[in-house]
């Protein structure tokens, strides 16, 4: 893919109950069903964050499963979305998890 197609990135991170609840296994499953690409982790501070790039539709998507979806035992209170803009090319290959 390279520009014209409708590329983004954007960062996240999700608050809540979303630590020790397979959170970030099931946002790589969900990021790699809606074909993106990307990272996630835990932070010291009980959220997770991460990038996640791909055609803009399915970013949408991500973004609204990110926000209201979850691993099934998560509770997430809010999610942030910053730096969200257009890409030339995917900087990421897969979606996986960093420690």
């Amino acid at each position: 893919m390279s520009a014209g197609s409708g590329l983004e990135s954007v960062d996240f991170e999700i608050f809540g109950h979303v630590q020790g609840v397979c959170f970030r296994m099931y946002t790589e499953k969900e990021g790699l069903r809606l074909g993106l690409v990307g990272w996630v982790k835990n932070t010291a501070a009980g959220t997770v964050v991460g990038q996640a790039q791909g055609p803009a539709a399915m970013l949408e998507e991500m973004k609204f499963w990110l926000s209201k979806e979850g691993s099934p035992t998560s509770r997430i209170t809010r999610a942030r979305f910053t730096n969200q803009k257009p890409i030339d090319k995917l900087e990421f290959s897969g979606f996986k998890t960093r420690f």
